[in-house]
Protein backbone atom coordinates (compact mmCIF):
# COMPACT_ATOMS: atom_id res chain seq x y z
CA UNK A 1 0.00 0.00 0.00
CA UNK A 2 1.44 3.41 -0.94
CA UNK A 3 2.25 5.87 1.76
CA UNK A 4 -0.13 8.73 2.53
CA UNK A 5 2.30 11.21 0.94
CA UNK A 6 2.47 9.27 -2.35
CA UNK A 7 -1.29 8.78 -2.40
CA UNK A 8 -1.89 12.50 -1.83
CA UNK A 9 0.55 13.40 -4.63
CA UNK A 10 -1.27 11.05 -7.03
CA UNK A 11 -4.65 12.47 -6.08
CA UNK A 12 -3.37 15.99 -6.69
CA UNK A 13 -2.01 14.95 -10.08
CA UNK A 14 -5.36 13.41 -11.06
CA UNK A 15 -7.18 16.57 -9.91
CA UNK A 16 -4.76 18.67 -11.99
CA UNK A 17 -5.34 16.43 -15.03
CA UNK A 18 -9.12 16.70 -14.61
CA UNK A 19 -8.83 20.50 -14.55
CA UNK A 20 -6.58 20.55 -17.64
CA UNK A 21 -8.79 18.11 -19.54
CA UNK A 22 -11.87 20.15 -18.67
CA UNK A 23 -10.28 23.33 -20.02
CA UNK A 24 -8.81 21.79 -23.16
CA UNK A 25 -10.52 22.03 -26.56
CA UNK A 26 -8.49 19.11 -27.83
CA UNK A 27 -6.10 16.43 -26.72
CA UNK A 28 -4.13 13.64 -28.37
CA UNK A 29 -2.77 10.45 -26.83
CA UNK A 30 0.43 9.01 -28.30
CA UNK A 31 2.62 5.99 -27.78
CA UNK A 32 5.99 7.70 -27.41
CA UNK A 33 8.09 4.53 -27.54
CA UNK A 34 11.08 4.80 -29.86
CA UNK A 35 11.62 8.56 -29.62
CA UNK A 36 15.15 9.69 -28.79
CA UNK A 37 16.04 12.61 -26.54
CA UNK A 38 16.97 15.01 -29.35
CA UNK A 39 13.73 14.36 -31.24
CA UNK A 40 11.71 14.57 -28.03
CA UNK A 41 13.25 17.95 -27.24
CA UNK A 42 12.41 19.27 -30.74
CA UNK A 43 8.88 17.88 -30.52
CA UNK A 44 8.28 19.41 -27.09
CA UNK A 45 9.60 22.78 -28.29
CA UNK A 46 7.30 22.76 -31.32
CA UNK A 47 4.31 21.84 -29.16
CA UNK A 48 5.16 24.51 -26.58
CA UNK A 49 5.46 27.19 -29.31
CA UNK A 50 1.99 26.21 -30.55
CA UNK A 51 0.55 26.59 -27.04
CA UNK A 52 0.16 22.84 -26.52
CA UNK A 53 0.91 21.20 -23.18
CA UNK A 54 2.62 17.80 -23.54
CA UNK A 55 3.28 15.37 -20.72
CA UNK A 56 3.94 11.74 -20.00
CA UNK A 57 1.39 10.35 -17.56
CA UNK A 58 0.87 6.96 -15.96
CA UNK A 59 -2.03 5.14 -17.56
CA UNK A 60 -3.81 4.51 -14.25
CA UNK A 61 -3.78 8.19 -13.34
CA UNK A 62 -4.92 9.25 -16.80
CA UNK A 63 -7.67 6.61 -16.69
CA UNK A 64 -9.02 8.09 -13.44
CA UNK A 65 -8.93 11.60 -14.93
CA UNK A 66 -10.72 10.45 -18.11
CA UNK A 67 -13.43 8.78 -16.04
CA UNK A 68 -13.91 11.94 -13.99
CA UNK A 69 -14.28 14.09 -17.12
CA UNK A 70 -16.48 11.61 -19.03
CA UNK A 71 -13.95 10.40 -21.61
CA UNK A 72 -14.36 6.70 -20.76
CA UNK A 73 -13.96 5.62 -24.41
CA UNK A 74 -10.36 6.85 -24.36
CA UNK A 75 -9.48 4.47 -21.52
CA UNK A 76 -9.16 1.60 -24.02
CA UNK A 77 -6.16 3.41 -25.59
CA UNK A 78 -4.28 3.48 -22.27
CA UNK A 79 -1.87 0.62 -22.79
CA UNK A 80 1.90 0.75 -23.09
CA UNK A 81 3.71 4.07 -22.95
CA UNK A 82 1.37 7.06 -23.07
CA UNK A 83 1.85 10.80 -23.42
CA UNK A 84 -0.88 13.38 -23.85
CA UNK A 85 -0.83 16.71 -25.68
CA UNK A 86 -3.60 19.21 -24.84
CA UNK A 87 -4.50 22.61 -26.19
CA UNK A 88 -6.81 25.19 -24.64
CA UNK A 89 -7.14 27.28 -27.80
CA UNK A 90 -6.29 25.53 -31.08
CA UNK A 91 -8.27 22.34 -31.62
CA UNK A 92 -6.09 21.21 -34.52
CA UNK A 93 -2.55 21.98 -33.27
CA UNK A 94 -1.87 18.87 -31.12
CA UNK A 95 -3.12 16.48 -33.80
CA UNK A 96 -1.32 18.31 -36.61
CA UNK A 97 2.08 18.45 -34.86
CA UNK A 98 2.01 14.89 -33.52
CA UNK A 99 0.71 13.38 -36.77
CA UNK A 100 3.47 15.18 -38.70
CA UNK A 101 6.05 13.78 -36.29
CA UNK A 102 4.58 10.26 -36.49
CA UNK A 103 4.62 10.38 -40.31
CA UNK A 104 8.24 11.57 -40.35
CA UNK A 105 9.31 8.79 -37.95
CA UNK A 106 7.49 5.73 -39.27
CA UNK A 107 10.53 3.60 -38.45
CA UNK A 108 10.03 4.19 -34.70
CA UNK A 109 7.15 2.95 -32.55
CA UNK A 110 5.85 6.52 -32.03
CA UNK A 111 2.14 6.45 -32.93
CA UNK A 112 -1.13 8.25 -32.40
CA UNK A 113 -3.50 6.34 -30.10
CA UNK A 114 -6.68 8.39 -29.70
CA UNK A 115 -7.88 11.79 -28.59
CA UNK A 116 -10.70 14.26 -28.24
CA UNK A 117 -11.76 17.47 -29.94
CA UNK A 118 -14.32 19.76 -28.30
CA UNK A 119 -15.74 16.91 -26.22
CA UNK A 120 -15.92 14.35 -29.02
CA UNK A 121 -13.77 11.26 -28.47
CA UNK A 122 -11.85 10.00 -31.51
CA UNK A 123 -9.73 6.99 -32.38
CA UNK A 124 -6.32 7.21 -34.08
CA UNK A 125 -7.90 7.45 -37.55
CA UNK A 126 -10.13 10.31 -36.41
CA UNK A 127 -7.15 12.17 -35.01
CA UNK A 128 -5.37 11.62 -38.33
CA UNK A 129 -8.31 13.26 -40.14
CA UNK A 130 -8.28 16.21 -37.73
CA UNK A 131 -4.55 16.61 -38.41
CA UNK A 132 -5.29 17.14 -42.12
CA UNK A 133 -7.50 20.16 -41.41
CA UNK A 134 -6.05 23.64 -41.86
CA UNK A 135 -5.20 25.57 -38.72
CA UNK A 136 -7.53 28.24 -37.35
CA UNK A 137 -5.34 31.00 -38.78
CA UNK A 138 -5.32 29.37 -42.23
CA UNK A 139 -9.14 29.11 -42.18
CA UNK A 140 -9.47 32.78 -41.22
CA UNK A 141 -7.16 33.79 -44.08
CA UNK A 142 -9.21 31.67 -46.52
CA UNK A 143 -12.51 33.21 -45.39
CA UNK A 144 -11.09 36.74 -45.56
CA UNK A 145 -9.73 36.02 -49.05
CA UNK A 146 -13.16 34.89 -50.21
CA UNK A 147 -14.84 37.95 -48.68
CA UNK A 148 -12.29 40.27 -50.25
CA UNK A 149 -12.87 38.67 -53.67
CA UNK A 150 -16.65 39.16 -53.38
CA UNK A 151 -16.25 42.79 -52.29
CA UNK A 152 -13.84 43.43 -55.17
CA UNK A 153 -16.37 41.93 -57.61
CA UNK A 154 -19.11 44.15 -56.22
CA UNK A 155 -16.90 47.24 -56.55
CA UNK A 156 -16.08 46.39 -60.19
CA UNK A 157 -19.78 45.86 -60.98
CA UNK A 158 -20.79 49.14 -59.34
CA UNK A 159 -18.00 50.96 -61.18
CA UNK A 160 -19.15 49.48 -64.50
CA UNK A 161 -22.73 50.62 -63.83
CA UNK A 162 -21.52 54.13 -62.96
CA UNK A 163 -19.41 54.34 -66.14
CA UNK A 164 -22.33 53.08 -68.20
CA UNK A 165 -24.64 55.75 -66.78
CA UNK A 166 -22.03 58.48 -67.38
CA UNK A 167 -21.60 57.51 -71.03
CA UNK A 168 -25.37 57.43 -71.61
Amino acid sequence: MPSEKVLTAKQELVASLVEKLGGAVSGVLVDYKGINVADDTKLRRELREAGVEYMVVKNTLLRRAFQAVGYEDLCSALEGTTAIAMSKEDAVAPAKILAKYADAHKDSAFALKAGFVEGKQLDAAGIGEIAKLPSREQLIVQVLGMLQGNIRGLAVALNAIAEQKESA
